[in-house]
């Protein structure tokens, strides 16, 4: 017997997914990640220097911000 989802896909089967380089022009890199009807929007920006416990080791950090329904998609 072969179920199917309401959308008619099978149960195995993942949902369309699409890459949209550079969505934001204002951002030094994004990404709008769409996964069937849901879109998720990835956000790079840059900030020069690092926190004065890592100045002079050679290393820089990456900081995460944000968080679930941060920011609703309507384009």
């Amino acid at each position: 017997m072969s179920l199917k989802r309401i959308d008619g896909r099978a149960f195995d089967q993942l949902r369309p997914v699409k890459f949209t380089r550079n969505w934001l022009n204002k951002a030094e890199g994004s990404v709008l990640v769409e996964f069937g009807n849901t879109k998720v929007l990835c956000v790079a920006s840059f900030s020069a220097g690092v926190p004065k416990w890592l100045t002079g080791k050679g290393k820089g950090r990456v900081t995460p911000a944000g968080g679930p329904n941060r920011l609703l998609l309507q384009k």
